[in-house]
């Protein structure tokens, strides 16, 4: 020392004055100590028993060293012991007459935090320092501790119980809980046993059935797969035969179905052209047979017009000059007799009586047939007496008979040309007038025939202009030489489009053409049918055209 005062060395060595310098140790090392209060009271007034044990040390930094070496240096470890004991005791004596017995107990950290706290800095003056400090038990006289450890044993006991009891009822819940889940499971589970059997079964059913169905659809696929080569096959040999067989073969029936197409057409136009030709003959024919009847029948009727214009004696003359024809005829019989032998009492004058019979007969069959009355005709112009002799016959036959009929006749004779030269010069007239209007009629009907035999030719000539056109449309017309259903549906759409009012149509679809179709679109659909009918037969006129028809 000197006038520095102290030198602390710590772990190592200095140099040492002999004389001058002194030198002491101080063990750093920490010890243990009890610390024991046998009177001290509590807040409430309680003695109270308290045994602890504290551990110290002296500090390690300067200021802690130099002053533990100021007091401590020639010291025992006894002393440092009391010294750090009493200063405990002191401090906890002092804290433990804050709390309450119940603060003490319950709350010991708090205590002893309160402990190290109040000593730290009586201690830190003589450079130590507590590392811990622990109350090892709490006691009294008047046995309180043990008082209040049993109410708050029966406080916990019943505590105990309650918390027992609630355990007990909320078990019971709980059991009762779990029970009803349990039901509820085992319901669940027969349930879902019963659910999962019958998706088990269902699954098992469709599972027999997706083995054959599986198996049916793999067999659909593998004959699809097969059709699908095979028709590739027949495509790629088609495409083949296309260049060498088909495409000629092909394009020669089309040209034959389109000549045989285009024969039939002109065959058509022809009958129809014969047809027209021989009504527009038929309509001359029967206009030139109309034109001569008309012609006759005007003739007639001027005929009858002039007849109204003869007097008497000229109907008697145009009678009489027929009279020798009948009287002739009836006669004619006899004409073939070689010899004849008159049986009669009268002699000859019978078989003149007969004669004039078959005259009188004769005289009614003309008024029959004409109306006129002879014997009346002529009793007006030879007297009544004679008419009436000569529609009975009676009358007597003097000599052999002849001459009276010969002056009858004469008598007549000369008053028909009496008649006849009186006769209107109208009636000549009349006559050639009748003649020249047939004249006429014959050559208007001549010229109606010659025009009606030019419309035959301009007829015929229009029908064979039809057919060469159809002809011609045909051949422009040849349906395409591919085998490829498009280009077919393609040709067929278009050909539709041109056949007149074909809209009307529409709803029916292509294979029934055939039956109820137009005869153009019946020919067509013939034509494209094999080639079409398969993929294209069930689809309308008007899905067609809509498709193809563009």
């Amino acid at each position: 020392s000197g006038d520095k005062g102290v030198k602390v060395v710590v772990g190592g060595g200095t140099f040492v004055r002999p004389l001058l310098d002194r030198v002491g140790k101080l063990k750093l090392t920490a010890r243990q100590i009890n610390v024991q209060l046998s009177d001290a009271v509590t807040s409430q007034g309680i003695k109270v028993q308290v045994q602890g044990v504290a551990t110290f040390k002296i500090g390690r930094d300067v200021e802690s060293l130099r002053n533990a070496a100021e007091r401590f240096l020639d010291a025992k470890n006894e002393q440092v012991d009391s010294i750090v004991k009493n200063v405990l005791e002191g401090s906890l004596r002092s804290i433990v007459g804050t709390l309450t017995i119940e603060e003490l107990i319950r709350d010991r950290q708090k205590l002893l935090q309160q402990v190290q706290d109040a000593a730290k800095g009586d201690l830190a003056t003589s450079g130590l320092q507590i590392d811990a400090f622990t109350i090892q038990s709490f006691s009294d006289e008047s046995n309180y501790i043990g008082l209040l450890g049993q109410q708050n044993l029966a406080t916990v006991e019943r505590d105990a119980r309650m918390a027992r009891a609630s355990a007990d009822q909320t078990a019971a819940v709980r059991e009762a809980e779990a029970q009803q889940v349990k039901i509820n499971a085992g319901r669940d589970v027969s349930l879902r046993e019963a659910e999962t059997k019958t998706q088990v079964a269902a699954a098992q059913a469709r599972a027999d059935q997706a083995g054959p169905l599986a198996q049916a659809e793999a067999q659909q696929e593998v004959v699809r797969r097969q059709t699908e080569l095979a028709q590739l096959e027949a495509d790629r040999k088609e495409k083949e035969l296309l260049s060498s067989t088909v495409k000629p073969a092909a394009a020669e029936a089309q040209a034959v179905i389109a000549r045989a197409e285009g024969a039939k057409r002109a065959r058509i136009a022809s009958a129809e052209a014969d047809a027209e030709t021989t009504r527009l003959e038929g309509g001359a024919e029967a206009q030139i047979v109309l034109t001569k009847g008309e012609a006759e029948a005007k003739a007639l009727a001027m005929r009858a017009e002039a007849y109204k214009q003869f007097n008497e004696a000229a109907i008697i003359q145009t009678v009489l000059s027929a009279l020798p024809d009948i009287v002739r005829a009836a006669a004619e019989p006899m004409s073939h007799i070689d010899s004849l032998t008159v049986m009669s009492a009268d002699g000859a004058s019978d078989l003149v009586r007969n004669a004039t019979r078959a005259m009188v007969e004769s005289t009614t069959a003309i008024k029959g047939l004409t109306g006129l009355d002879v014997p009346s005709l002529i009793g007006g112009a030879m007297g009544r007496g004679f008419g009436d002799r000569l529609r009975t016959g009676e009358g007597k036959a003097e000599g052999d008979g002849r001459s009276e009929v010969r002056t009858a006749a004469e008598e007549i004779m000369h008053k028909g040309e009496a008649g006849l030269t009186t006769m209107p010069a109208r009636a000549t007239a009349t006559a050639a007038e009748l003649e020249a209007k047939a004249k006429e009629d014959a050559a208007e009907a001549a010229e109606a025939a010659q025009q009606t035999a030019a419309k035959v030719a301009k007829a015929t000539a229009t029908a064979e202009a039809k057919a060469s056109a159809i002809r011609t449309a045909l051949d422009a017309k040849v349906a395409p030489s591919e085998g490829n259903a498009a280009q077919w549906a393609k040709w067929l759409a278009q050909q539709l489009k041109q056949i007149p009012q074909i809209q009307l149509f529409g709803s029916i679809t292509l294979d029934q053409l055939a039956d109820r179709g137009p005869a153009q679109a019946q020919t067509v659909w013939h034509t494209a049918e094999k080639v079409l009918n398969k993929d294209y037969g069930k689809m309308t006129v008007a899905e067609l055209i809509s498709r193809f028809g563009s």
